[in-house]
């Protein structure tokens, strides 16, 4: 579990909540600690991963925290700092911008719920089926740098072995049927995601083309990510939506926002298939996909 991703998130979001309480800009809050308005920003948006104790009880005594509040942030730094290095650094070079943020928060979260429109979800992705897609997105990649991202998008499915962690997918008819890499390609894929559907604490389902009417026509594709208690605090994150754009990423994490979109994948799942079709279908598609 990457508990260093999750406590930054919840230092972060404590210490903006702390600095407007005490009616404090970033720009006092960065003379305080002697720092820029920029490095304050990236503290409390959850992207600074380490902060020092100094910081810390200085913000603290600036903002006006109880010894309770500053005996939390301390506990939140001291779980960023003793969180195991993750694993996706060495990849840091070859990813899209803040895709790191993304993999913090799936290596952290208890549960993923993903809602796909026209392909499969990277988490469940053979090597085949995701160097076809970085092809396309970048035909002009130098091959090193593809198959680093190959490699990194495998290393993603040693989360599949946590049995504590629960994976529900709600894939669209597109994403059975597209294309992506040629028949021999998309077989294998589809024959892979019917082994993982018999993980216990993996769902498949699929929408089919003629489904009644549901959101799933309107709304892109997403990620609902939902957390446990951080170990030190027992803190629980709220929950964050993850949607994954052609030129950039979005992050929703205000109640009313992610409580639409939990909404829409409950609706969305309510005209999917069964589990058990689903792996039937994609069976039946893989053989066709073979002939």
């Amino acid at each position: 579990m990457s508990g260093s991703t999750l406590a930054a998130r919840a230092l972060g979001r404590l210490l903006a909540e702390y600095r407007q309480r005490a009616q404090l800009t970033r720009s006092a809050a960065a003379r305080v600690v002697d720092t820029s308005i920029q490095t304050i920003g990236r503290l409390e948006d959850g992207l600074k991963t380490k902060v020092s104790r100094v910081w810390i009880n200085a913000l603290a005594d600036a903002y006006g925290c109880s010894d309770d509040e500053r005996r939390l942030l301390l506990g939140l730094a001291q779980e960023m700092a003793s969180a195991q290095q993750n694993w996706w650094r060495p990849y840091e070079d070859t990813m899209k911008p803040r895709f790191d943020y993304y993999l913090g928060l799936e290596a952290s979260a208890r549960r993923v719920s993903f809602w796909r429109q026209a392909d499969v979800p990277g988490l469940f992705q053979t090597p085949e089926y995701r160097r076809a897609i970085e092809w396309t997105e970048h035909p002009t990649m130098p091959p090193e740098q593809v198959e680093r991202r190959v490699e990194m998008a495998m290393r993603r499915k040693n989360r599949l072995e946590d049995k504590g962690f629960e994976i529900d997918v709600v894939l669209s008819e597109a994403a059975l049927r597209g294309q992506i890499g040629g028949p021999a390609v998309l077989a294998e894929q589809l024959r892979y995601l019917a082994d993982l559907s018999e993980l216990p604490n993996v769902s498949i389902r699929y929408v089919p083309h003629d489904a009644p009417g549901h959101l799933g026509s309107v709304v892109e594709s997403f990620v609902l990510l939902e957390f446990p208690k951080l170990p030190a605090t027992g803190m629980v994150e709220p929950p964050v939506v993850y949607i994954e754009g052609f030129v950039g990423d979005l992050y929703l994490e205000r109640e009313p926002e992610v409580r639409r979109y939990r909404h829409a994948f409950g609706e969305i799942g309510r005209v999917a298939l069964d589990p058990a079709t689903t792996r039937q279908i994609m069976l039946s598609r893989a053989k066709e996909c073979g002939e």
